[in-house]
């Protein structure tokens, strides 16, 4: 893996061994950091089961103001500290080591942080993961800010739904077996 563009381009990225942690493609990468290109510049990122970090530090690397990183397994989160400190990334980044829902819970709990950009990627075998994590983030709370965007990584042949509380899907990207699904906040329903 590496870094596909930005201050660190081309730096190389360890991955956590096995097959629990399955990192983003950088192609797929590069493909969501190209539609995400004109909003990446001081936005305040939040990275949900980040494994090795790839794409929060991907965002740091295209000049996000900030970057939480969310991950609870031992093995990613050794690996995801190790690359910040391979990078030399030592500010603008928070690591909370809880799993996402009680992450997002006490994110929503604290001082008003309004992500612009949230990524999720749970195990692709996790339906329920998908449909609480974007409940969660659809719901209220004041976890993201005015026209923030959510991206679901999935399975191409796993659909997720169009509409999650207050998310709406506003695009269906499909690379290889692979899909990004973008949700933006839609009109709130009665």
């Amino acid at each position: 893996m590496r870094i596909i563009a930005g201050k660190f381009r081309s730096r190389t990225l360890e991955a956590p061994a096995g097959l629990a942690t399955r990192p983003t493609s950088d192609r797929l990468r590069e493909t969501l950091f190209n539609v995400l290109a004109p909003r990446i510049e001081g936005a305040v990122f939040l990275d949900l089961y980040a494994g090795s970090g790839a794409v929060g530090i991907e965002a740091i690397s295209r000049g996000a103001a900030s970057v939480v990183f969310v991950e609870r397994a031992e093995a990613a989160l050794k690996v995801l500290r190790k690359n910040m400190e391979r990078l030399g990334i030592d500010a603008g980044f928070r690591i909370q080591t809880v799993g996402v829902s009680a992450s997002l819970r006490r994110l929503a709990a604290g001082p008003g942080t309004g992500f612009d950009l949230v990524f999720l990627d749970p195990p692709y075998d996790s339906a329920e993961e998908y449909a609480n994590t974007l409940g969660l983030l659809g719901g209220p709370g004041g976890l993201l800010a005015s026209g923030a965007l959510v991206i679901a990584e999935h399975r191409r042949k796993e659909r997720l739904s169009d509409q999650y509380g207050a998310l709406e899907r506003t695009r269906l990207l499909e690379q290889g077996d692979a899909a990004l699904s973008f949700y933006a906040v839609g009109q709130p329903t009665a």
